[in-house]
């Protein structure tokens, strides 16, 4: 084969491989010659593939067959598609002929199918994507900001409520006080001097506004 910069070196290394006699045991064309076999996975994966790749992954070959439309032959035996793991794989393209080197140039590695369009509109879905994330962040910090408002009035209040509780409990305290002292003197029949200072007392207290 002549050396043709426009050959990717990846087809050129395959061409190589398929030509060569020496690995005919576990690569070589078809008879046609309109194809080549991969006659063991398992041994071409472990001993050719390192040689001329530097990888010993099958996957990733037949990976790189599939990007220059390399197709596996599938074979029909007795209404059934043979897929045995150690036997022969069949690969084809029409421009991978023996004897036909020459063709090989026209071999081209797959592209992209995005438009310029699509990367647009991708780019503008995009835009409005950030756009809803950044105003739904915006309601989240006026959420929180509101929440935050809210739980201060609630404590206000909250403090608000115990002190009223404490009022009340302690003006309870007076009228219970008050009661039983006016008690005391009706049961005595005669006012004492101090009880009354006391009772006027809590009458004051009891009538200044909570």
């Amino acid at each position: 084969m002549k050396h043709n910069s426009n050959v990717p070196a990846f087809l050129t290394k395959l061409w190589t491989l398929v030509e060569d006699a020496d690995t005919n045991e576990l690569i070589c064309w078809s008879q046609e010659g309109n194809s080549f076999l991969v006659l063991d996975e398992q041994r071409f994966a472990k001993e050719i593939l390192p040689k001329f790749f530097k990888h010993n992954n099958m996957a990733s070959f037949i990976r790189q067959l599939n990007m220059y439309g390399f197709r596996k032959v599938m074979h029909i035996d007795t209404g059934f598609v043979k897929q045995e793991r150690d036997g022969p794989v069949e690969f084809q393209h029409p421009y991978f002929k023996h004897g036909q080197d020459g063709l090989l140039e026209n071999i081209k590695r797959k592209v992209s199918n995005t438009r310029p369009e699509d990367n647009k509109i991708r780019h503008e879905d995009l835009t409005k994507i950030l756009a809803s994330v950044q105003s739904v962040h915006s309601q989240q910090e006026n959420i929180d900001t509101r929440l935050a408002a809210l739980k201060r009035e609630n404590e206000a209040l909250w403090m608000e409520i115990s002190d009223l509780r404490q009022k009340h409990a302690h003006q309870q305290q007076l009228i219970k006080k008050v009661v039983k002292e006016q008690n005391t003197v009706l049961k005595s029949g005669q006012p004492n001097i101090t009880m009354l200072k006391n009772y006027k007392a809590s009458s004051y207290y009891l009538s200044k506004p909570v």
